[in-house]
């Protein structure tokens, strides 16, 4: 059997009936980080999924439970999961080919289609108009964000960059990462015929997640951009309305942390996060 070059890691929690769905589709190894689930999800997948590696954290560590898969990941790529998405066949052994014949490739984005239509996600559209271009030694269009249910990682850039960190938690958590990446001279880039599958479940919270969104904006701004980004980031959150005010209250709290870990970006890299920015509208 050919040895495996790609590690599905998948972060859940108290997602069990989408589990059961996902967790076959997965090609193995398979790492899956419980985040405190109460459902019922770590007895059952013991039970009917002996060969995925099962971790519970025993608390909810956010995207950064994404880390603990990664560092114990034995092959040199990760593949990240949710636990309502899946890789299409084959998707993670191109994505390995495309890996190894450029070296400097940290962050391979694919093409995620949404739902039974198969709608393509708004994030793999945008990096597939990048206005950045394709670099000589990259196999698509560069980019500055992926999404990470469609990403397949190189464990070393992965974690030389940090991975995810707690301060953004959840919910966004891929910008800081993938700037960090790239001020380290890691590439990043988009790969069409690489394919994921997302199945979102239609009973999410949508104001939730525009106060994460809200939140998770400004606060990435601190740790990385200059501080007119950091206000105009706070001034849209103002404009947003109370999903908005309850994102600023939220980021608060945080703030110390934020600023302990801030370093502002190469200009390279920050020029190029403003053209993606403005390309955005």
């Amino acid at each position: 059997m050919k040895e495996a070059r790609v590690t599905v890691v998948v972060a859940s929690k108290d997602r069990l009936r989408a589990l059961t769905r996902t967790l076959p589709m997965h090609p193995r190894p398979v790492i899956l980080v419980d985040n405190g689930s109460t459902d019922g999800t770590a007895g059952f997948v013991r039970r009917h999924f002996p060969d995925v590696h099962l971790v519970e954290a025993g608390t909810n560590l956010g995207a950064p439970a994404r880390n603990i898969g990664v560092r114990l990941a034995e092959t040199p790529y990760v593949a990240f999961a949710d636990d309502d998405s899946w890789w299409a066949p084959k998707a993670l052994e191109r994505a390995a080919d495309v890996l190894d014949v450029h070296p400097r490739l940290a962050v391979l984005g694919a093409r995620v289609l949404v739902g039974p239509e198969e709608r393509l996600d708004t994030v793999s559209e945008l990096m597939r108009d990048s206005p950045l271009g394709t670099e000589p030694d990259l196999p698509g269009p560069s980019v500055l964000g992926f999404l990470a249910c469609g990403a397949v990682v190189r464990k070393e850039a992965f974690l030389e960059a940090g991975g995810f960190d707690d301060v953004i938690f959840f919910f966004g958590e891929e910008e800081r990462l993938a700037v960090d990446l790239a001020a380290r001279g890691w590439g990043l880039a988009y790969v069409d015929d690489v394919v994921a599958h997302h199945h979102p479940s239609p009973a999410r919270d949508p104001r939730g997640r525009q106060v994460l969104a809200a939140r998770n904006a400004v606060l990435t701004a601190v740790l990385r951009r200059p501080w007119r980004v950091v206000a105009r980031r706070s001034f849209d959150a103002l404009r947003g309305g109370p999903a908005g005010w309850a994102g600023l209250r939220s980021a608060v709290p945080r703030l110390p942390r934020a600023l302990a870990e801030r370093r502002e970006l190469p200009l390279a890299v920050e020029t190029a996060r403003r053209r993606l920015e403005r390309s955005d509208g």
